[in-house]
């Protein structure tokens, strides 16, 4: 029973990060795309309809943990306190300026942008640093500085250049089309990074950390072979097959720290599945309520996504 949650857990944290990604990549990126206002505006339309919808999938996932794994969640949370206040502080900041920005038409708009581009950036860092953590273990409560180690901060780095890239391959397919050439631009400088983090992390874990399953292998070699996708898709100017593989390479590091030491599900301190489940009384109630949730917000994922699956144009409603 804690297997099937566990997985339930994985699909929600991992679809969380493949979608949300892009909304960070393209936050981070507002900048490169500034030629006046209306350039701006089309740049943030192309997120627009999917924006809240992609937020939705880390409500749920966090939901399930506190139901199914309070226990796992009592130490994650104890253990990266100021991470997880750092990571509040950028989700509140991008979501607001998102929503914030266009409130006036005639009001000036800095600010709200500055928002956007430094919420993403904190988020990006924020999120890095915390699944750093994960893989290579917590430091003891109090440690404040030891969730910034070397690792972790390769880490924090990597996702900032990961979901970069992420959020070029969403605009390569979604901008206007005279922004596409730009956007393939951007993902490609961001290729360089992000392989410098995967082959970095990969080969300083292969040495620094113990007790890695075959799924955690696994894991590692399905971000490569995603990279692999996302760079060949550029080169031949398949963007959709570009963003479908960014974002599978986005989810594997969650992947990766749900299932490295399985069925240890957390390094330090030390626990189990069995130990961070909750009771059998409580996955009973939340067998009524939460697949049928998942499955709805599999539908509206998919119904997002088939009405707005082409690029924005001058008939486009902007939301933003």
């Amino acid at each position: 029973m804690a297997i099937f949650w566990w997985c339930l857990l994985g699909l929600l944290t991992c679809g969380y990060f493949a979608l949300a990604g892009y909304d960070y990549g393209v936050g981070m990126l507002l900048p490169g795309f500034e030629a006046g206002e209306r350039r701006r505006r089309e740049t943030l339309g192309a997120l627009g309809p999917f924006f809240l919808a992609n937020e939705v999938w880390l409500v749920a996932a966090v939901g399930l943990l506190f139901g199914a794994f309070p226990h796992l969640e009592s130490e994650v949370f104890a253990g990266a306190y100021v991470l997880v206040v750092t990571l509040l502080l950028g989700l509140v900041t991008f979501t607001a300026s998102m929503q914030l920005r266009s409130r006036r038409p005639d009001a000036r708009r800095g600010a709200w942008t500055a928002g956007i581009v430094g919420g993403a950036l904190v988020t990006a860092l924020s999120w890095g640093l915390f699944l750093g953590n994960l893989v290579l273990g917590l430091p003891p409560v109090g440690d404040v500085l030891g969730l910034f180690s070397p690792y972790a901060t390769v880490w924090g780095l990597g996702f900032v250049a990961l979901f970069c890239l992420q959020g070029a391959a969403f605009l390569a397919v979604r901008a206007p089309v005279e922004l596409t050439g730009r956007a393939v631009r951007l993902a490609k400088a961001f290729s360089a990074p992000v392989l410098a983090f995967l082959v970095i992390a990969s080969g300083w874990g292969y040495f620094a950390l113990d007790g890695v399953s075959g799924l955690g292998a696994g894991a590692v070699v399905l971000a490569f072979a995603a990279f692999a996708v996302t760079r060949a898709g550029l080169a031949v100017r398949r963007y959709r097959v570009a963003l479908v593989g960014s974002m599978t390479l986005s989810a594997c590091p969650a992947l990766l720290a749900g299932t490295l030491r399985f069925p240890t599900v957390l390094a330090s301190p030390a626990l189990t599945l069995d130990q961070a489940a909750t009771a059998p009384e409580t996955f009973a109630v939340l067998a009524w309520f939460a697949p049928p949730a998942v499955l709805v917000l599999l539908v509206v994922q998919w119904l997002t996504w088939r009405a707005h699956r082409g690029p924005v144009d001058r008939h486009s409603l902007l939301h933003f």
